[in-house]
């Protein structure tokens, strides 16, 4: 592994702008960035007998076009041990894809954020390509934004997203919490979609990806000449979101100044861009993600007391992955479905066997990973069907796992949070979303064990707006 004072990125980009953005961010981890404009003059470069090759290789599709793929087998070919991440738009799956299949390692979605490639550096100096398969990889495949894209029955879960939903129609700040890869995005998606304000854009901003010295004016904005570099007015996201929605994820990464300041502005609605005379008022609702709960926050002083106070009544917290495992067969079907229809890869089906390797792995990464280990054994799997030898790092970290004969089922939850017993809508939709999935979507066969007939079944999915892929 590369000494954390000597780590060594090649970046393959043309645009003098990004790769100071990308040098950036991995100088804050150590990296130092050598930058090269073209792939041919990248090639030449690790041809050479006396280089000392570097730990990364990054490259930009753009750069290298639809010669991308040959540039990864090349560099292969050349450096086998060196690991080769590709920088792509998001709608360049296809060619992300192949890069793959050339042997890159994973591929980063612009624009990159900095916890996003940190993470891929950092992975990349394992040195060992079957661990490629736990990494993070994209989480770009598009979503609709409701609360059926949340799937799963546990009652956590559910009790969660009833929560939201009942939140969503208010406009007061929500709290959503939980660990890296729960979605919170998506559930604070979920939430504006379902708004009074939904008609409005949602707005929003990664602080890991910001500067410390730039999130005052990310938010608040600046006027020209407000500091050195300011060189015109930047017009702040409270202003741009004015009206609308604001989503800040990872609020506990805010400075505690700008923590008081927003806790301020969310009280009165006063905003004020950094080196204006005056300020104006504006209508936002923030929506805000942290990997901790509040009263945690509030304990360990990550957060500033008024700021909790005014997010804390209205938290709404994701459960990790590990602790909803009956959800995996459904998000497995469920993902495996909206991979399938992303260019160059189809749909496939998983067998039992491999359903319970995957259930027995403890998940750090929760959705997100669970979600990238299912794209790249697609990625690579020849036949219909992925088998637990599509999963070989799995296997490693697992075992075997052979399902048995009667495979226990998730529970339906019959109490809500309240303590009372939930609708009966409520509880035949969560029926049916489970006997979809234990019948891996086999329509005839779910209608039949619930002794209903198609026409019934699928006027109730209708009625209760659940997708079949479920």
């Amino acid at each position: 592994m590369a000494d954390e004072q000597n780590r060594h990125l090649m970046l393959v980009d043309d645009n003098a702008d990004r790769t100071r953005h990308i040098s950036a961010m991995a100088a804050r981890a150590g990296w130092r960035t050598t930058r090269i404009a073209s792939a041919t003059a990248a090639l030449a470069c690790l041809s050479q007998d006396d280089i000392v090759p570097p730990n990364a290789l990054l490259v930009d599709d753009r750069v290298a076009g639809e010669e991308t793929s040959h540039l990864i087998g090349d560099v292969r070919s050349l450096l086998p041990d060196l690991p080769v991440l590709l920088l792509t738009e998001a709608s360049s799956s296809l060619l992300a894809v192949q890069a793959m299949r050339a042997g890159a390692v994973d591929y980063l979605v612009k624009p990159v954020g900095s916890e996003r490639l940190l993470y891929a550096l950092e992975s990349s100096l394992q040195g060992r390509r079957q661990k490629d398969e736990l990494a993070p990889l994209t989480e770009k495949i598009g979503h609709d934004l409701g609360f059926d894209m949340m799937i799963g029955s546990a009652p956590e879960l559910r009790a969660a997203l009833a929560r939201a939903a009942k939140l969503a129609r208010g406009h007061a700040p929500v709290l959503v919490s939980g660990e890296t890869g729960t979605g919170k995005e998506l559930l604070a998606r979920a939430i504006h979609s379902a708004s009074p304000r939904s008609k409005q854009a949602i707005h929003a901003v990664h602080l890991a990806g910001v500067a410390p010295s730039h999130m005052e004016s990310a938010l608040y904005g600046h006027e020209k000449g407000a500091f050195a570099g300011a060189f015109e007015r930047h017009v702040g996201l409270l202003e741009k979101a004015d009206g609308a929605t604001l989503f800040i994820d990872d609020i506990e990464r805010l400075h505690p100044t700008l923590q008081a300041r927003l806790a301020t502005t969310m009280e009165r609605g006063d905003v004020k861009p950094v080196g204006a005379a005056h300020g104006f008022r504006v209508d936002v609702r923030i929506l805000a993600a942290a990997s901790h709960p509040a009263p945690h926050m509030r304990d360990t002083r990550i957060l500033d007391n008024r700021l909790c106070d005014l997010l804390a009544p209205n938290e709404v917290s994701l459960p990790p992955l590990r602790e909803r495992t009956g959800d995996i067969s459904p998000l497995c079907r469920h993902f495996l479905t909206l991979i399938g229809e992303q260019p160059g890869l189809r749909k496939l089906s998983i067998s039992d066997e491999a359903l319970a390797l995957l259930e027995g792995y403890d998940w750090p990464g929760n959705l997100r990973q669970l979600q990238a280990v299912l794209f790249r054994a697609v990625v690579f799997c020849d036949v219909e069907t992925l088998s637990p030898g599509d999963f070989p790092q799995l296997l490693d970290i697992v075992g075997d796992h052979t399902p048995s004969a009667a495979p226990q089922a998730a529970g339906i939850t019959l109490f809500g949070s309240d303590g009372h017993i939930r609708s009966l809508q409520d509880i035949e939709s969560d029926v049916i979303r489970l006997a979809i999935g234990h019948y891996r979507g086999r329509m005839s066969e779910v209608a039949r064990r619930l002794g209903i007939g198609r026409s019934t079944l699928y006027r109730k999915l209708a009625e209760l707006g659940i997708d079949s892929a479920t």
